[in-house]
């Protein structure tokens, strides 16, 4: 499923116009990446917690080469999904 047929199913359901639907998902996904942006977690019961981890600087070797380089810390977004979408999978 892409964005279109998404924004298209959600607005069906929901009985709003696709672009009023488009415009709540635009918003939605504004305010989730802000917060993230910000170090907060983010928790939607029943689907998962999404958080930013910092991951740490590491030495890695170019197979090859034989090289050493170091690899900088940075951050990454990790998503958890809840246990009960989880059970839905099993």
């Amino acid at each position: 499923m892409n964005n279109k047929e998404f924004t298209s199913e959600l607005s069906r359901r929901l009985g709003y116009t696709i672009k009023d639907t488009s415009e709540l998902i635009a918003s939605l996904l504004s305010d989730m990446t802000q917060q993230l942006q910000e170090g907060n977690t983010i928790s939607v019961q029943g689907f998962g917690t999404f958080e930013v981890k910092k991951k740490a600087e590491r030495i890695t070797i170019n197979p090859t080469t034989k090289l050493r380089m170091l690899v900088p810390p940075k951050l990454v977004l990790n998503y958890k999904p809840s246990s009960v979408l989880k059970d839905k999978f099993k």
